[in-house]
């Protein structure tokens, strides 16, 4: 097949599928790029530069690098808010699709935030993931009260670029692509059955909250009350090497990206006391052991995952551990607790598995890449997060080797 005549669908616009998105259009392949959320770059393009006084390569710029270049290839055609409805047929694949209209203009807005001021309802409005590509809010349906009884138009009304239409219409469509790209990535584990109190406690927050945070603000601020938090707590594995929910995989990233998230948050702030309950430590990067030596020395470690916590009467938080170190049950207190949560598998994999007639793992992943090894149908691949947890590099590297893979079976179709 000559590859300016062939089509391919990747499905999922996280970090691994912008990479592949980029690099079969710089072939000459035709790509249509589905994204379900109204925003592309997945939980990669949230992630705050945790860069000090040098970069420590947390990957985030990587993820707003891919965005920028995918985006702007005339050869990748972009759907977001969009769902794969069925898949059929073979050499090519028939995929049904449908999108939701975005109700906000991204050609128009110009992020100004005259909507969320305007908003009576908290997380109606979503705020864009990625700093200098649009579209910088969308409006979730299953809150705005405009889909409940048509009662408020406050928005719309007050968006001075007239970027805001109410109107709920989805339309549909067909593609005819020669292979498909599964590019799902990951979802994050909700804590909330932890015994933490996530979800009851302001001040408990994920990895993803924490990320979040230090993008709007320049310290690491408590949801409660807006003060600067000068006592922070690290909890890792919360909800990964969890043999009790079936997790039991390392997620991989949470150490690193808590450890340079700490470091980060120390040099803002230089009186945070900064503790990091762990049960080991994932190596991650080729200058680890210094990094690693200099987190030691300016970060309280406790080889010990936190048993219970509990809410104080002064607002802050009591978290009660064994010590290994004295082999008794100790309590130290926070402002602030952070969880790393674990990577699971996408809630779509078992629902496109079924539709591609191909097999997720036991984990529910997807297998690392297509073939007949795997039992793939031909033509279709999986890369990046979608196949196991994975840093940022390693879904690069994911998606740069199985675009290789796709271009050898599209030049010998």
């Amino acid at each position: 097949m000559n590859l300016d005549h062939a089509h391919v669908a990747i499905i999922g616009a996280g970090v691994a599928g912008l990479t592949a998105a980029d690099a079969l259009a710089g072939w000459g392949v035709q790509v249509s790029l589905f994204e379900k959320t109204p925003f592309l770059g997945g939980h990669a393009i949230q992630l705050n530069c945790k860069a000090t006084d040098a970069c420590v390569k947390c990957g985030a710029c990587v993820a707003e690098d891919k965005l920028r270049r995918a985006t702007r290839h005339p050869n990748v055609m972009i759907h977001t808010g969009t769902q794969v409805e069925a898949v059929s047929g073979r050499h090519p694949y028939q995929i049904a699709y449908r999108t939701h209209s975005p109700l906000v203009n991204a050609d128009r807005c110009n992020g100004c935030g005259i909507c969320f001021e305007k908003c009576p309802v908290p997380g109606a409005i979503l705020q864009g993931r990625a700093p200098r590509v649009g579209p910088y809010v969308a409006i979730r349906r299953d809150l705005c009260r405009f889909f409940d009884n048509a009662a408020c138009t406050l928005c719309r009304d007050a968006c001075p670029q007239d970027a805001i239409s109410l109107s709920d219409r989805a339309q549909t469509g067909t593609i005819q692509a020669d292979a498909i790209f599964m590019a799902t990535g990951f979802s994050p584990y909700n804590p909330s059955d932890k015994p933490y109190g996530y979800g009851r406690f302001a001040n408990v927050i994920t990895s993803l909250d924490a990320e979040r945070l230090l993008r709007e603000h320049t310290v690491m601020k408590r949801p409660s009350d807006g003060r600067a938090a000068g006592r922070i707590a690290f909890v890792q594995c919360v909800g990964s090497r969890d043999a009790q929910l079936g997790h039991p995989w390392c997620s991989k990233i949470c150490c690193g990206s808590s450890l340079r998230m700490a470091r980060l948050i120390q040099s803002r702030q230089n009186d945070a006391q900064i503790t990091f309950f762990y049960i080991d430590v994932q190596t991650f990067g080729k200058d680890f052991q210094s990094f690693y030596r200099n987190a030691r020395e300016n970060i309280r470690m406790i080889r010990a995952i936190p048993g219970d916590m509990l809410r104080t009467d002064r607002d802050e938080l009591k978290v009660i551990y064994f010590d290994p170190e004295s082999s008794a049950s100790e309590e130290s207190v926070f402002d602030i607790v952070v969880l790393s949560v674990g990577l699971l598998p996408a809630g779509d994999n078992a629902r496109m598995a079924r539709m591609l007639d191909w097999a997720a793992d036991e984990s529910g992943f997807m297998p690392l890449h297509g073939g007949e090894r795997h039992h793939a149908p031909a033509g279709i691949y999986a890369g990046g997060a979608a196949t196991g947890p994975m840093t940022i590099a390693e879904s690069v590297s994911s998606a740069e080797k199985t675009v290789f893979d796709m271009i050898r079976y599209l030049t010998a179709s």
